[in-house]
């Protein structure tokens, strides 16, 4: 347990320096574009895919490097495509936003609002199709509740009974509006419920509560072969990008809401079971030195030929 816990920690803690890094090269210029950071809602993407097989599939929304780094593909891949290099994870053509790694099937980010939705129930449906036994995980925030997406996506999952896990990132705010302002049912399992599909939600400041949780959610899924919604109730400590000025919520909430970073109550977990701070010191010495190295590989990174610029890109006339 001490073990799996240690595990979880070094990865929310790869996510947090991450994404620290990506805020402060994004200031000075040096990552362009728009930039999503998940900082604050670590335990939600590692609680989670901890317990997805290598053959399940993720989706995931436009705030995803944690999910990708969470899932194993390399800092060097994530890093080199936030600088727009040939090497990464998306040859440097996606950014931020659009993070994807079929080796991992990961089917990556979007920049709809829940446009991931409907692409997680039709590869369910490929899989329910070829028999083949896996599960599609696919997280989203709250705002994409209020889309109309999520409601047909998890009517269709729930009427052909697909196995998807609906994960849903609770952070309050979506893109800048109070969920009990745009929402006049702010009960979310309860939405879910509503089309007979199992809910419920969990700590998702809390990696320990949201694996377990997780686990349950993605056991049912297989078992039953139809779609579970599991809530994660968190909050992002950044705004919703870099762009945005923040002045939607107060700084006292986002102050109390830091007492639950859940690498503080991860290290606490951690420290009851003698786990002391030089170990836990030792592992951010290690990871400081892994993004380091992310850093300096992105840079020294590919840019791609001017040339290429119509390579992938198909037109009505290549078409004739």
């Amino acid at each position: 347990m001490t073990t799996d816990l240690l595990g979880r920690y070094r990865t929310m803690l790869r996510i947090r320096r991450f994404e620290e890094r990506c805020a402060e090269l994004y200031s000075a210029e040096r990552i362009r574009g728009f930039v999503h950071l998940y900082i604050g809602e670590e335990a939600v993407a590692v609680g989670v895919i901890d317990h997805l097989r290598e053959d399940d599939a993720i989706v995931a929304t436009y705030r995803e490097h944690g999910h990708a780094l969470a899932r194993g593909i390399p800092m060097d891949a994530v890093m080199a495509e936030m600088f727009g290099r040939v090497e990464g994870v998306s040859g440097g053509r996606g950014g931020s936003m659009h993070l994807f790694h079929a080796a991992t099937r990961f089917y990556g980010g979007n920049a709809i609002v829940g446009g991931g939705l409907p692409m997680a129930v039709g590869l369910a449906l490929a899989d329910r199709m070829r028999d083949r036994d896996r599960v599609t995980a696919c997280f989203f925030g709250e705002g994409a509740m209020a889309e109309g997406e999520f409601h047909e996506s998890i009517n269709l999952a729930a009427l052909w009974g697909l196995p998807v896990l609906f994960v849903c990132e609770n952070n309050l705010y979506a893109m800048g509006t109070a969920l009990a302002r745009s929402e006049s049912e702010t009960n979310l399992p309860l939405k879910a419920a509503a089309y007979e599909v199992p809910a419920w939600s969990c700590d998702g400041m809390d990696v320990e509560a949201v694996s377990d949780a997780a686990e349950r959610a993605i056991a049912l899924v297989r078992d039953s072969g139809g779609p579970v919604f599991l809530e994660a109730r968190t909050f992002r400590f950044r705004a919703h990008s870099m762009y945005d000025p923040d002045r939607y919520r107060d700084k006292s909430e986002i102050d109390q809401w830091k007492t639950r970073d859940p690498l503080l109550v991860a290290a606490a977990a951690l420290r009851e079971r003698r786990i002391d701070d030089a170990a836990l010191a030792a592992v951010d010495h290690e990871v400081m030195a892994e993004v380091d190295a992310a850093v300096s590989a992105a840079e020294a990174g590919t840019l791609e030929d001017p040339s290429d610029v119509g390579r992938f890109v198909v037109s009505a006339r290549s078409r004739e």
